[in-house]
């Protein structure tokens, strides 16, 4: 019976070390707050600082479960270099990488930010026909969206745009 306990014990040991293990590093491109839920509204645990090393726990849509020295939380994915930063990098040059499309190989890859989906779901998706119709459908003439507002009395408020190349 004690035998069975002790390699209970150590079997559940060796789990949570190859879980500890599994966690990716990675270090935060730019100051970001640790978020207590993956939402931009979440309550803030703390403030990180830009170059703080994290450990990565897990992924939720656009963020990043991570483990810091100050507590564990979410911080927004983008903020999030994997590995390590190599030297005479910056904040900004991982950034301008990221929203540049490269991949850091030199090929170009497609970046997406869909809210409230997966990788999986957005690799399954497939054209619809019908659904586009149904989109469409919805389309009104300007005088129907004239006299629309009009009912709901909304007036229309003019404004100046901004110049060209701003």
């Amino acid at each position: 019976m004690k035998i069975a306990g002790i390699r209970t014990i150590v079997v559940c040991a060796l789990l949570c070390a190859q879980t500890a293990w599994a966690a990716e590093s990675g270090t935060l491109l730019k100051a970001e707050e640790l978020k207590a839920e993956p939402y931009r509204d979440a309550k803030t645990v703390k403030a990180l600082a830009a170059g703080e090393k994290v450990s990565i726990l897990g992924k939720q849509g656009g963020w990043f479960k991570v483990k810091t020295g100050k507590g564990n939380g979410w911080v927004h994915m983008l903020s999030v270099r994997k590995g390590d930063v190599p030297k005479g990098a910056s904040a900004s040059s991982g950034l301008l990488a990221l929203s540049s499309g490269r991949a850091g190989t030199g090929k170009v890859v497609a970046t997406t930010g869909v809210r409230g989906l997966n990788e999986e779901e957005l690799k399954a998706a497939k054209f619809n026909e019908q659904e586009v119709r149904l989109a469409e459908s919805y389309a009104v003439k300007l005088a129907d969206a004239k006299k629309f507002a009009a009912q709901g009395k909304l007036v229309a408020r003019p404004f100046d745009y901004l110049p060209a190349g701003q």
